[in-house]
Order: structure tokens, then C-alpha cells, then sequence
């Protein structure tokens, strides 16, 4: 037998034992394997700190790079948001009511677990608590196959949570991270039919399209996140200046960082300037269209076809638009349907873009 199907074969059988958990005892143990990662934190740390210095030695690009350190406050933030998910209603039982038929007969779903999820995502150690929480706190198992560049400080912080299932007499297959990186391996995860429920990709789109074309099990996917500020005729404009400068510059290697900024027109002078400004100051790549371009020095002016892209870097695209209508329209045209942000005064144009 494979270690990919033994370990397939382990979770499934763990997942039978996780179904019928009460949500109190889910919530200690979640509580408890936060608790684990903060003592700990130094010993992650010290893990991910030779992975990153044989990242950079290897040239990986700054992206990459970024999602893989793990420091204090990284490592806080992947406790907090598993004390979040404790706060989380447990969505296992849960019923809706579809109605009652003539006969009396009365027809609800109940919500159940799916049993195996199994998470196929790059360089990114924190996935590996924030999935391996979500899924045992909805009740499923999960297999973790992280990139090659990560590995060892996914295994650190699975053994973590590992050691607290144990401590409260659960299996540690609930949470199980693949331990050889080999890309055949993966393969092989994409064909355990009776074992794995549903694999989830997160990561790049090449990453994500390999996974949905060859998988034999079902996939639930996103692609790129290529998303977009629009900053309409009446905004705050020391408000969008802030809201672009953070999605922008703070983390440039994560999907819900800006790619694209969309400007009315009757705000372009003054607004531009400022942009252009604040992005000579933070080293921003700027490709633009032809009405926006006298504002920037140097700038990569782009048509139609130069939208869209994802940088996951220090680039963006940057659009003037006749009105607030064309901006839905680029964004409609180009954006990823991740993450859309509007700044205006005017509510009914809030309530707008959000349909």
C-alpha cells in the first residue's frame, strides 16, 4: 500500500470519529491547539527561518518569499484566527426547513460533514493551521499537501496540533500533512475517489487549473485575485489614498492585494498626482491607460489587452473612467470576482456595486 492511500485511509477512518463530536469538545481542542502554537512559537520560528534562507538562496521571487516567513506576528495571528474559528457556530446539524408536504411529512436539511477534505496550496505554512482548524471545527478531516518550499514548518505546526488531538484522545489523521513533496505524490492524492471527498487548491492559477484538469475527485476552486479600487467622483481622497496604499504595498503576494485601480475622471487630477507620488515613494511598477499617463513618469502605458493581470508584486493597473458605470464595467470585464472595493460617498452607488 502507498503512503498516499494509507494515509487517505487513516483520515477517512478518523473523520468517522470527528462526525459525532460534541461542539464543546471540538472547541476545546481548538482552543487548546492555539494555545500549543504560541508556546511554541519560538520553535516555528527557528523551522521557518532556514526554509526562507534556502528560499532566498534559491532565488525564489519576493512573493513567494513573503508568504512563507512566519515571525511573532504571523504566528499570533494564526492562534487568533484559530480562537476565531472557536467563536464560529458549529455548522454541523444544522437544519432548514423546506416545508411540510400534504401528508404531514415534513422536509428539512440538516447540514453534515463531507468526511476527507484535502488542501493543495504553495508555499504558505499558516494554511496549515488556518485549514486544519476550519475543517475539524466543521467536522471534517484534512489532508494537507503544502509546496516543497514550506514543508518542514508545515510539519512543525501540524505536530502541534497533532500532539493536542492526541492529548484529548482524538487521532492525529484528522490533521495530516503529506511529508514528501514529491509532485507524483500529488498526483496520487488526486485519485483517491474512496477515500478524499473533495480537494481545494489555493494558490496560484497554474497551481489551481493542474489540480481541477486532473483530479479525479471533486474540486472546489477560485483563480486569480485580481482585485480593484475604485475611487468614485465624490470620495474621501486621504481615504483612498490610504485604503490603495495599504492594499497595495503591505502585502503584495497575497490574493486579495490591489491589481487594479479605477478612477473617475472629474477626480484624475487631483487624485493622480498623489498616487503617482505616494507609488515613486514605495517603488510601485505602474501600467496605465493614455487619459492617466501624463500623471506618471515612466509609466508602461497599456490598452485594453494589459488588464487583468495578477502581479503579486509591486505593479499595478491603473484605468480613468468616464463615469461610474464604466467602472463597474471594467471591473465586471477584468476583475476576478474576489475582492472589490468602492470608495464614494454616495450609498445608493455602494448598494449598486454590490449587486
Amino acid at each position: 500500500m502507498s503512503i498516499i492511500t494509507e494515509l487517505a485511509q487513516q483520515a477517512k477512518q478518523a473523520a468517522r470519529k470527528l462526525a459525532v463530536l460534541e461542539e464543546s469538545q471540538k472547541n476545546a481542542v481548538l482552543t487548546d491547539m492555539a494555545a500549543a502554537i504560541r508556546v511554541n512559537k519560538d520553535k516555528i520560528i527557528a523551522v521557518n527561518e532556514k526554509e526562507v534562507a534556502r528560499a532566498k538562496e534559491n532565488n525564489l521571487d519576493e512573493a513567494m518569499i513573503d508568504r512563507l516567513i512566519l515571525d511573532d506576528e504571523r504566528i499570533e495571528a494564526m492562534a487568533e484566527g484559530i480562537e476565531v474559528i472557536v467563536e464560529l457556530d458549529d455548522p454541523v446539524g444544522k437544519e432548514r426547513v423546506f416545508g411540510t408536504r400534504p401528508n404531514g411529512i415534513e422536509i428539512k436539511k440538516m447540514r453534515i460533514p463531507l468526511g476527507v477534505v484535502c488542501m493543495i496550496y504553495e508555499a504558505r505554512p499558516n494554511v496549515t493551521a488556518d485549514a486544519g482548524a476550519l475543517c475539524f471545527k466543521s467536522g471534517n478531516a484534512v489532508i494537507l499537501r503544502g509546496g516543497k518550499e514550506a514543508l518542514d514548518t508545515s510539519l512543525a505546526i501540524a505536530e502541534l496540533m497533532q500532539d493536542t488531538l492526541e492529548k484529548h484522545n482524538l487521532p492525529k489523521a484528522l490533521v495530516t500533512v503529506v511529508p514528501n513533496p514529491d509532485r507524483a505524490l500529488m498526483q496520487e492524492l488526486m485519485e483517491q475517489r474512496d477515500y478524499i471527498d473533495v480537494i481545494i487548491p489555493r494558490g496560484g492559477e497554474g497551481l489551481i487549473n493542474y489540480v481541477t484538469d486532473n483530479s479525479k475527485v471533486p474540486v472546489i476552486q477560485h483563480f486569480k485575485g485580481v482585485c480593484h479600487l475604485y475611487v468614485d467622483s465624490d470620495a474621501d481622497l486621504d481615504n483612498a489614498l490610504e485604503i490603495l496604499l495599504n492594499g497595495k504595498t503591505q502585502r503584495t503576494g497575497v490574493c486579495n492585494a490591489l491589481e487594479g485601480l479605477v478612477v473617475h475622471q472629474a477626480i484624475a487630477g487631483d487624485f493622480l498626482p498623489r498616487v503617482a507620488q505616494a507609488f515613486k515613494e514605495h517603488n510601485v511598477k505602474v501600467h496605465v491607460d493614455s487619459k492617466g499617463s501624463e500623471y506618471f513618469e515612466g509609466a508602461d502605458v497599456i490598452d485594453e489587452s494589459g488588464y487583468g493581470e495578477e502581479y503579486l508584486g509591486l505593479e499595478i493597473a491603473i484605468r480613468v473612467v468616464d463615469d461610474f458605470d464604466g467602472a463597474i464595467d471594467h471591473i465586471a470585464q477584468f476583475g476576478s470576482n474576489h475582492t472589490e472595493v468602492i470608495c464614494t460617498k454616495d450609498k445608493k452607488k455602494k448598494k449598486k456595486k454590490k449587486k
